[in-house]
């Protein structure tokens, strides 16, 4: 896995990471720009994600039975993750968290939870944390949905207080790489 690590550093490297100013869905401003979007939908880069999740989400103590995450920074990830799994014969089924209720239908505020029963464990990703916000709304959704949210991971966290303030309300961040990694390129 170490070669897979290295190997989608460097494409988030090339393909995500941006210096230049924007503002970021926490409001802040920033003189860069982490897109995990452009890496999570390349082929080779979903691939390699989806193996490094998967692998993350096989240490967690308790067995995982989804995974699942906001639209839309984490709607390839779990797409990856669990074509992944169903290759390991090791079914993680997905699901995808709206931002808003579905205007008709069912009105649904997750697609794919005919998977789940209530009291399933699951995990929740993201593709870049900064505030954390995104990913505690997730994460109140997934629990009001009646899942069990046991493992909580980004690909990559801005080191800007996201890890600090998921603690506060009782999550470990796991992330796979932090802008420090991104850093180490430039």
């Amino acid at each position: 896995m170490a070669a897979y690590r290295d190997e989608l550093l460097k494409l988030l490297y090339q393909l995500s990471y941006e210096e230049r100013a924007v503002t970021l869905t926490s409001g802040k401003k920033s003189n860069f720009y982490v897109d995990g979007k452009q890496t999570t939908c390349h082929a080779r880069g979903a691939f390699l994600t989806g193996h490094l999740f998967y692998e993350r989400i096989k240490t967690c103590n308790v067995p995982v039975k989804g995974v699942g995450g906001l639209t839309m920074g984490a709607d390839p990830i779990v797409a990856a993750i669990s074509v992944v799994s169903a290759y390991q014969e090791d079914l993680l089924h997905a699901f995808l968290i709206r931002k808003e209720p579905k205007g008709h239908g069912k009105q649904l505020w997750i697609e794919g939870d005919k998977n789940f029963k209530t009291g399933d464990s699951v995990a929740i990703v993201e593709d870049v944390v900064t505030s954390g916000g995104s990913l505690l709304k997730a994460v109140e959704r997934a629990q009001a949905h009646d899942l069990k949210v046991v493992q909580v991971l980004t690909l990559v966290d801005r080191l800007e207080g996201g890890a600090e303030f998921l603690l506060e309300h009782g999550l470990k961040l796991e992330s796979l790489f932090t802008i420090e990694d991104l850093k180490t390129f430039t």
